[in-house]
């Protein structure tokens, strides 16, 4: 089944991470917003990434992806350089943390090259880099994807807002926070926000919530889908970005874009997120069986399922 189903191009991120929570510590965890996006991804057919690290990246990791079905030709290993690296530490409820340091590193001058056997894949993923590197991208591929998702922050939206607006053009599906959809359009409601959302170019819009689960805007419609409540969270580094790779993965997977394709995508999105923040780095991603997954998933359905009641 995997053969079959179209690949699943990424770019973003690929990081060493040293990540504080409240009960534990991880000097050294592999993370990026493409690290965590593929391994999630992986399980619902064939991924292909594009990145760059220094020498210092865990070869176990690289051997990691490539058992998941990640294909690793369009990761850039730069043999005299360092990789990305951030330093943070999360508040004890653990939806706030705090930036201690960034490394930029080889990351600072990432120059994406997609190989050729990439450049024809019906589906794309823009993780959270500069737009202009996100246009390049989408200039490269031979024809346009089937489905172009992209990802953003703060800073982009702040600092370089004109290169965005040119690659939101060319989106169909945006996935952002809160923040960052108010941020955008200057709307502090989030329906009228995801309405001037549309209009800049995504048919889809996907507001991430935390621990409130997401919402999806799509053809007028709104559907919430929950997150898990979950007894402990050991580690919230990556959610995001496994939720992306869940929610893309599973598009791929059945090949539509309609209502209930994305509404069952945001399922397997939060099912993804919800494995990933069970551990540090990828641990909880890694290993996982289509069974226990798609227990998982129904674990949720049944967190709003409810039987039509008569009216007294």
């Amino acid at each position: 089944m995997i053969e079959k189903t179209p690949s699943v191009v990424v770019v973003g991120s690929v990081a060493v991470d040293w990540v504080i929570t409240p009960k534990a510590e991880r000097e050294t965890s592999v993370g990026g917003s493409a690290t965590f996006f593929s391994m999630a991804a992986s399980y619902f057919g064939p991924v292909r990434l594009v990145g760059i690290v220094g020498k210092d990246f865990p070869e176990q990791s690289i051997t990691d992806l490539q058992a998941s079905h990640v294909d690793t030709e369009g990761l850039e290993v730069v043999p005299d350089g360092l990789t990305f690296r951030w330093k943070g530490r999360y508040h004890d409820n653990m939806n706030e943390r705090d930036t201690l340091d960034t490394q930029l590193n080889v990351f600072e001058h990432f120059d994406p090259k997609l190989p050729e056997s990439y450049r024809r894949s019906e589906y794309l993923f823009l993780a959270n880099i500069v737009p202009a590197l996100q246009l390049k991208v989408l200039d490269q591929m031979d024809e346009r994807p089937r489905m172009v998702g992209l990802d953003t922050m703060n800073l982009w939206i702040e600092n370089t807002r004109d290169d965005l607006l040119k690659v939101l053009e060319r989106v169909d599906v945006l996935t952002i926070n809160e923040e960052e959809a108010r941020q955008l359009t200057g709307e502090p409601n989030l329906v009228r926000a995801a309405r001037r959302i549309h209009e800049l170019g995504p048919k889809s819009l996907v507001i991430k919530r935390g621990e409130y689960g997401a919402l999806l805007f799509h053809d007028g419609d709104v559907f919430s889908a929950p997150a898990l409540p979950l007894e402990e969270v050991i580690d919230p580094t990556g959610a995001g970005d496994s939720f992306a790779g869940g929610f893309v993965g599973y598009l791929a997977r059945v090949g539509e874009t309609s209502g209930e394709s994305l509404r069952s995508a945001m399922i397997y999105g939060s099912v993804m997120a919800s494995f990933c923040v069970e551990g540090f780095s990828y641990d909880r991603l890694k290993g996982l069986t289509h069974e226990r997954i798609d227990e998982r998933f129904m674990a949720f359905s049944r967190l709003t399922h409810f039987e039509r009641a008569r009216l007294l």
